[in-house]
């Protein structure tokens, strides 16, 4: 394995012991192909199978893998943050090991880097669901998506697609930023989004899991929410607190022109407090922005 290779693969492995095999197989047999120089770094997330044996009893036959084994697991925002951490190459390319992603195309992903200095990240946009709790989940990752796109200002394909390659020198900053679980992806979208970085949609495939899903539909999709709103709160925060604050402020000044007509010069208790609440969310809003704005990153 070279020293510094200009890719870095980060394989998350979590229980895969069926067919991490065939996924590492696919990954190396492309980017063999593709004349990149490369390391495959498959993390075992403290499998309860045979993931890290397999993996381990593999690794004399791919010699660009590098295998890493957590004695806990720390979800797969852990593994993603920490392999890109600690990633030799320029590139990095966080991908799944459960078959659904189609990554005998990731050297697409860092040609397109390669060629265009513009781009800072590339995400594999899907153009079919085939996850679990497809019914709720559909309607679900629109409504979080359609959020988040009015938040950043701009289209978002796909929020949390977990085929993507970016400049390893671009995403260190953000790197800390990154929660434990599935919305991490979401969350490196967000974070180039809100600070300016350009990001290409490459439109893909995208394959029923082979294995047990690891998604639960509602602790994650609430984690995704919430994620959503606190990374557009950490760039920024006009955004997310400023439209309540006009809201409450305008309404609070409409009652009050209606309390003075109705009942003379009077304010009532509830109109008071509308418009209070607003000038406190507004304070606050600017209060945020400013602290944004005189972080130094």
């Amino acid at each position: 394995m070279e020293a510094n290779p200009y890719v870095t693969i980060v394989l998350p492995c979590y229980n895969e012991q069926d067919h991490v095999i065939d996924e590492v197989e696919r990954i190396c047999a492309a980017m063999d192909a593709s004349g990149y120089s490369y390391e495959l770094l498959a993390v075992d997330d403290c499998s309860a199978d045979e993931t890290l044996l397999r993996l381990r009893e593999a690794a004399p036959r791919f010699p660009n893998m590098r295998v890493k084994a957590f004695h806990r697991n720390g979800g797969s925002g852990t593994v993603r943050r920490i392999g890109s951490q600690e990633a030799r190459g320029e590139i990095v390319v966080w991908t799944d090991a459960d078959m659904t992603y189609p990554n005998e195309r990731i050297p697409e992903l860092v040609q397109i880097l390669e060629k265009d200095p513009t781009v800072d990240q590339v995400v594999g946009a899907r153009t079919s669901e085939e996850g679990s709790h497809k019914l709720l989940r559909v309607p679900a990752k629109w409504v979080i998506r359609k959020v988040a796109e009015r938040l950043a200002g701009q289209r978002i394909p796909d929020l949390n697609s977990g085929l993507r390659a970016f400049r390893k020198s671009v995403a260190r900053p953000y790197l800390r930023l990154l929660p434990p679980g599935f919305s991490c992806v979401t969350t490196i979208t967000l974070a180039f989004l809100s600070n300016q970085h350009d990001v290409y949609y490459l439109p893909i495939d995208y394959a029923k899991r082979a294995g047990k899903s690891k998604f639960s539909f509602f602790s994650d999709a609430y984690r995704y929410i919430l994620q959503v709103l606190r990374m557009i709160m950490y760039f920024n925060p006009l955004k997310v607190l400023m439209p309540p604050a006009l809201w409450l402020v305008g309404i609070g000044v409409v009652k009050g022109v209606y309390d003075v007509v109705r009942y003379g010069f009077y304010l009532t208790s509830n109109t008071i407090v509308i418009f209070l609440s607003g000038m406190l969310i507004g304070s606050v809003a600017l209060l945020a922005d400013l602290i944004v704005r005189s972080r130094g990153e």
